[in-house]
């Protein structure tokens, strides 16, 4: 029978962290670059989330045929997926500036 050997790859003859940089995904080397692509992450899906949430009271709402409790159960749903939008938004600014401030030491990031 075949007998297969796992043999090390030395990644740095393979051209693979090269081709990872010029395609944008820079490897996170410190523990700030890790939290804030983390937080990104979170925010990014949370803000989906609660975007999602707004469709769906607006389509509740195009389906209610005038009755007053789904008309009012659609723009309950609506105001609450809207804050939620400005709330995920600003904690997003707010997360931003103060990893900007840690990196680099200013709010503009420059």
């Amino acid at each position: 029978m075949f007998t297969l050997l796992a043999q090390g790859i030395d990644t740095s003859e393979t051209g693979l962290s090269q081709t990872a940089v010029s395609a944008g995904f820079n490897a996170p080397d410190d523990l700030p670059n890790i939290i804030g692509d983390l937080l990104q992450g979170v925010l990014g899906f949370v803000g989906f989330i609660f975007f999602a949430y707004v469709l769906y009271g607006g389509f509740l709402w195009m389906t209610a045929q005038g009755s007053e409790e789904k008309v009012e159960t659609a723009i309950k749903i609506i105001k609450n997926g809207a804050i939620g939008v400005i709330i995920i938004t600003s904690a997003y600014a707010i997360s931003f500036g103060v990893m900007n401030l840690i990196t680099t030491g200013s709010l503009t990031g420059s």
